[in-house]
């Protein structure tokens, strides 16, 4: 037993309960976290299943439109058409920090504002089914971003929720019964040695009383 092994002092018991202290007040702590991130987490979670919708939907309808405009275009001209990009994207990266988490903040900016400014080519030669395409995936882009941004957050939340738990779960099962356990070993050991020491003065004390009459009687003889 772990009790055994520890040294039965006044200055012992002291440190224990300071520490038993200790961990009761990050326990509860580490509790709260858990909980905050595991409502964080499951909001997190509702986010990204609609927004995993919607990316899907709109990809899809892309992928639509991209093949009707191949059906009334030749592959000539699709390709051409698409082969140099006017828009350009800049992507920043930052993190935030939610509860010890740092999740990443994805921004981008684009060449110029114009939401139009996205067609690499004349309208001429090419359908209106691939300008369609084209502004449907201009406009799922945003979508796209956040849900990245969603699922590396849910990733990360994830494993620190299984971090704090696993600290909870030592806390409460182990850390905090055993420092009790040693507490009340302690405890009894020292009012164990407390009785023994009175009893022993006790004996010392009517030895003592013993010899003084004794001590008495002789001098009265």
């Amino acid at each position: 037993m772990a009790s055994t092994q520890v040294n039965p002092t006044r200055m012992e018991l002291t440190r224990l309960k300071k520490k038993l202290v200790t961990a009761t007040r990050g326990h509860k702590l580490l509790k709260d976290k858990r909980d905050e991130l595991m409502r964080q987490f499951l909001d997190l979670v509702r986010e990204d299943m609609a927004l995993r919708k919607k990316v899907e939907a709109g990809i899809q309808d892309a992928n639509k439109n991209f093949v009707i405009a191949r059906a009334g275009m030749s592959e000539e001209i699709l390709h051409t058409s698409l082969m140099v990009p006017k828009q350009e994207v800049y992507l920043e990266v930052d993190k935030k920090n939610v509860m010890s988490v740092d999740v990443p903040v994805l921004e981008y900016k684009t060449r110029t504002a114009d939401e139009n400014d996205i067609y690499s080519y004349g309208f001429a030669f090419t359908s209106g089914d691939l300008d369609d395409a084209v502004k449907s995936l201009a406009d799922i882009l945003p979508d796209m971003l956040r849900l990245s941004e969603v699922e590396k957050a849910c990733q990360l939340m994830a494993s620190e929720i299984e971090k704090t738990r696993r600290r909870v779960n030592a806390l409460e099962h182990v850390i905090i019964p055993e420092t009790q356990k040693n507490i009340k070993y302690i405890t009894m050991k020292l009012d164990e040695n407390e009785r023994s020491t009175q009893i022993r003065l006790m004996k010392v004390k009517d030895m003592m009383l013993e010899q003084a009459h004794h001590y008495s009687e002789n001098a009265k003889a």
